[in-house]
């Protein structure tokens, strides 16, 4: 497999809190993660660089994946993990308070991918099918779309498009949605912060996907043209492709 992560705090934040990565198992198994920081002075980006360590470090141990369902058992609990893990630190440092991350991050094997969100960050599929969209946003508006109350075009400027349902950390409990796809070769899995999406249509990633270069160079473009179309906030995105190479960037 070759993959890529890239993330880029925009044209108008002063500070980057999102954060992510691809990290291989002992098995050199793949586990590709997005989090997008929020709340509290600069918290944000302390709720998703803590989502991310422990994630690298537990999946650093973490023998072969065999089953969808060892997939999903994983992800799971090392998410109901580092939610405790967050929400205590935010109990018990003041500055801290309140502060929590999404996150969406996909185990890729051979067989399969495995994905679990939480929050408005995105996994993406990219196959013989088209490209679609694998993961639901656990946000307001969203939840407005879905039950008919206003339309996906409405949506797009809606004034609190950005008040999420879930988070990881906010709460001593949390639910997460999971799902598994079959991966298999030139298959595209892109997962990104609403950084990108919001700025980027779907037709423009798989475009982007799609075209001639190397997959860090899509990476690029993708986070070059979200900035062109505003950049207001942070862009994060990681891209999983099913090939025989090596893995580029973190």
């Amino acid at each position: 497999m070759n993959a890529v992560f890239k993330t880029d705090k925009g044209k108008v934040r002063l500070h980057n809190e999102d954060n992510g990565g691809i990290f291989t198992n002992k098995e050199g198994q793949f586990l590709a993660v997005v989090a997008d920081g929020m709340g509290g002075h600069r918290a944000g980006d302390v709720a998703s660089e803590m989502t991310i360590h422990f994630l690298e470090t537990e999946w650093a141990n973490t023998d072969k994946i065999e089953t969808a369902e060892e997939a999903e058992d994983w992800l799971r609990s090392k998410i109901v993990e580092v939610n405790q893990v967050i929400f205590e630190h935010s109990k018990k440092n003041s500055e801290c308070e309140g502060m929590g991350t999404t996150v969406v991050a996909a185990i890729c094997t051979n067989l399969f991918a495995t994905l679990a969100n939480i929050g408005d960050s995105r996994g993406y599929i990219l196959n013989e099918a088209g490209f679609q969209q694998l993961t639901e946003d656990h946000s307001l508006v969203n939840e407005l779309v879905r039950t008919g109350q206003i339309s996906r075009e409405d949506a797009e400027h809606h004034p609190r498009k950005n008040v999420l349902l879930r988070a990881l950390g906010t709460e001593e409990t949390v639910a997460m949605d999971t799902k598994t796809i079959i991966f298999e070769e030139g298959d595209f899995l892109f997962l990104c912060s609403d950084g990108l999406s919001n700025k980027v249509t779907e037709e423009e990633i798989k475009g982007n996907l799609t075209q001639s270069g190397t997959l860090d160079e899509k990476a690029s473009n993708l986070v070059t043209l979200a900035n062109q179309n505003g950049g207001e906030d942070n862009i994060t995105l990681a891209i999983v492709e099913y090939s025989d190479v090596v893995v580029e960037g973190r």
